[in-house]
């Protein structure tokens, strides 16, 4: 009997050896686990870096186009800028005021559908927001370009009337404003006075947020100066109406065009360094990851000679 005990606890004592002579195999396995998890860790910083290199490529060239188009659009405003001060002239010379008993109010924003370009387009809607927290039941607005109205439509989509897309891809043109300009008289929306909320180009890197004053037919005929103008009638008064408003919208376009193309510069040329500073920085752990690595694999093959 004891031999048979002591040859079972030599065949269990064989069987639980040969337990973990099938579980060695894998606690050797750590090491490349180990391995592959540092290599993983360098995959995941390698395609981060090249993801980043890529977007600085992105950046770097849309920067370029909008420098060319910032150029054209600069120069076209130029010659633009006196049709957009003339037809402000003569709304301040008649003294032209919002009617009383006529409390409804136009707005009109003009944005673009391009976005990366700052705050551009934010800015003209903050205002609006501004007013509309104050009284949206007399204000309608008229959106020019899907970034204007994707954020109004939010909160105030019951005050827009109006919303006009394709804006921004090209550059604008008269022709787009009197179409902008006819779609609004013929909304048949009843306004003492309104506003064309825009952004004046200043500088290469500045702009300001201004508004240009829009009067209906009933406000003008009722100004107190309108006589110093001769030989007006309804007609003529109508007409001029519709050309300044065709004007002043074309003056906005120009105006908010630069300013995009102007900020769409700036943002994209700090886009671009951001960018650099990421890939310095993916790049210098990419070099201490590796190095990392490699001095574990010589720590791991010294340790394993020496134990030999």
């Amino acid at each position: 009997m004891g031999e048979r005990n002591t040859a079972q606890a030599q065949c269990s004592g064989f069987t639980m050896l040969g337990r973990f002579g099938y579980l060695t195999p894998v606690l050797v396995q750590n090491v490349p686990i180990q391995q592959q998890r540092g290599m993983a860790t360098l995959k995941s910083i390698s395609m981060r870096l090249k993801s980043v290199k890529n977007i600085q490529k992105i950046t770097q060239s849309m920067k370029m186009v909008s420098a060319a188009k910032y150029t054209k659009a600069e120069r076209e405003l130029k010659a633009v800028r006196p049709i957009g001060s003339g037809a402000q002239q003569f709304y301040e010379r008649a003294e032209i005021a919002p009617l009383p008993d006529v409390p409804q109010k136009l707005v009109i924003a003009i944005t673009s559908d391009r976005g990366l370009c700052g705050a551009v387009h934010t800015s003209v809607v903050r205002h609006i927001r501004t007013e509309l927290a104050q009284d949206d039941q007399n204000i309608k607005v008229v959106c020019v370009g899907d970034k204007s109205r994707a954020i109004l439509q939010r909160i105030y989509g019951k005050n827009i009337i109006l919303a006009c897309n394709e804006i921004g891809r090209l550059p604008p043109t008269f022709i787009d404003a009197s179409k902008v300009a006819d779609a609004i008289l013929k909304s048949e929306y009843q306004f003492s006075a309104g506003e064309i909320v825009f952004n004046r180009f200043k500088s290469v890197v500045s702009y300001v947020t201004e508004t240009l004053p829009v009067f209906s037919l009933a406000s003008v005929t009722a100004a107190p100066k309108l006589s110093i103008y001769d030989s007006l009638d309804d007609e003529v008064v109508q007409s001029y109406l519709e050309f300044s408003l065709a004007a002043l919208l074309f003056y906005a376009f120009k105006e908010g065009a630069c300013s995009e193309q102007s900020s769409r510069m700036t943002a994209m040329d700090n886009a671009s360094k951001n960018a650099g500073e990421m890939i310095e920085k993916l790049s210098l752990t990419f070099n201490r990851t590796r190095q990392a690595v490699i001095t574990r694999e010589l720590i791991e093959i010294i340790s394993g000679a020496s134990a030999l």
